[in-house]
């Protein structure tokens, strides 16, 4: 029934997506021409435009081949559990291929007579009505899920750690319109309920169950140590044609996202997706990081001499204060800092965190700690190519080997260059916080870089990360 649905829901997707495409083209053309007169203003002419039942010929192909990019840009696979903001990014670059089409078209056909302007008014309201019917759509099908209409009927296969994982983010998102209608397991007690969830029967029932009922999809969760058992039961649902997943028990050992690559038809899981190490996304950060890191130093150098005269006036020491650090594939380097503390030992610095009314820390050093001013330096560090403006923040070498220890996938974090500020830090992770939170953030980071999430975290570090309550 679920299948039958689907079909019948991205049948009708696709004429409401088409109805969309000519909507934003009318709409888009009454804006640019009735209502955005103001973009010709400087024009000493008469505006003049071709009128809309001329430029609507265009829609004979324009429409056809925006449903097509559409297709290719997974914007009909089935919407649950996926997020709207990957709907938008999808929606966005099917638009942005559509847009070049349209241009390749009109240069072609040699119309210089068609606005450009348009284009781009165009190109803006189609993502604004389709992202908008497409939430709307969304919300109307999760009211329908919530109500018990509409559901995949799953069968679990397997008792684990991802078994459990998987229920309770199936229990808590019921709009996503999953119903599990039990577990197969050889090893616990039939009866035995995970949250409502009942062990009922063992895996050799799989078969039995196939036959009498109407499963949209197995999810196979087997205990990593009953992998044997794994080819069988793939065999199994294969043989009756049904929907197969495979949640893997591996989370204590690959914890996020991998992803694999084709080694002559021999597919290879890399245990952990670093974007950072691709050459072109390294030299784009490199560059952003070289020229965002001179604009600073020269929008923050009058804050910076006057820091330094202060701290010249109320303390006897040197300005700058250099710290050992572990940077980029656990090279060591030194980090540079405004002198916030009276001049100690190497011995005792190296060892101890600041403290809460630290005697050490001169009046002047408190301000700038505490409003970060004391990082400014790094701006050097940067240049350098010892840092980088957005990544995890580097730790002294003795903290290193301790918590390499202590803490799992701690060195992780030493893949990318350390930075001025970071996830775990806008997210208030700074100072003396949790440390295993503080590493969950940069892992997040490291594994999910892309270069919105860096303007992301440069803003909020602007609006909420320059005053840190948690520096002594």
């Amino acid at each position: 029934m679920i299948k039958d649905n689907q079909k019948m829901f991205n049948r009708l997707h696709v004429l409401l997506d088409g109805f969309i495409i000519v909507l934003s083209y009318a709409v888009a053309f009454e804006l640019r021409f009735k209502y955005l007169n103001f973009l010709d203003f400087f024009r000493r002419s008469s505006v003049y435009y071709l009128p809309l039942h001329y430029v609507a010929k265009e829609l004979i192909y324009l429409v056809p081949v925006y449903l097509i990019i559409y297709y290719f840009c997974n914007l009909y696979s089935p919407k649950r559990g996926s997020s709207r903001r990957f709907e938008l990014w999808n929606l966005t670059r099917a638009n942005a291929l559509g847009v070049l089409f349209f241009m390749f078209v009109l240069y072609l056909t040699n119309r210089p007579d068609f606005s450009r302007k348009f284009i781009g008014v165009f190109f803006v309201v189609n993502i604004a009505f389709g992202y908008f019917f497409r939430n709307m759509l969304g919300n109307i099908l999760r009211i329908i899920r919530r109500k018990g209409f509409n559901l995949k009927h799953i069968l679990i296969v397997g008792y684990s750690r991802a078994a459990e994982y998987y229920i309770d983010r199936i229990l808590a998102n019921p709009q996503w319109g999953y119903y599990i209608h039990g577990v197969l397991d050889d090893n616990m007690e039939v009866g035995t309920s995970y949250k409502g969830v009942k062990i009922i029967g063992p895996n050799s029932n799989l078969s039995t169950m196939l036959l009498e009922n109407t499963l949209d999809e197995i999810v196979i969760a087997l205990n990593i140590g009953e992998y044997s058992k794994l080819e069988c039961l793939v065999s199994t649902c294969e043989k009756f044609g049904v929907h197969t997943k495979f949640v893997p028990d591996y989370n204590n050992i690959i914890p996020t996202k991998p992803y694999t690559e084709d080694l002559n038809g021999l597919p290879v899981i890399n245990i952990r997706n670093v974007p950072l190490t691709n050459t072109l996304n390294k030299c784009i950060k490199r560059i952003i990081d070289i020229f965002g890191a001179v604009v600073a130093i020269i929008l923050f150098s009058i804050p910076m001499i006057i820091v330094s005269a202060i701290i010249k006036l109320t303390s006897s020491g040197p300005l700058i204060f250099s710290q050992v650090r572990v940077g980029l594939h656990n090279k060591e380097f030194k980090m540079y800092k405004f002198r916030s503390m009276a001049v100690q030992k190497d011995s005792e610095e190296k060892k101890a965190w600041t403290t809460f009314n630290d005697p050490r820390v001169t009046p002047i050093g408190k301000f700038i700690r505490k409003t970060s001013i004391d990082e400014l330096p790094q701006l050097f560090n940067v240049l350098k190519g010892d840092m980088s403006l957005i990544g995890p923040r580097p730790e002294r070498p003795f903290f290193v080997e301790k918590f390499k220890e202590e803490i799992p996938r701690y060195m992780i974090k030493h893949q990318v260059r350390p930075g001025l500020t970071g996830w775990a830090q806008v997210n208030g992770y700074r100072g003396d916080t949790s440390i295993r939170k503080r590493i969950d953030h940069d892992l997040y980071y490291i594994e999910n870089w892309t270069l919105g999430l860096d303007i992301k975290i440069l803003f909020m570090t602007f609006f909420k990360g320059f005053v840190n309550k948690n520096a002594y």
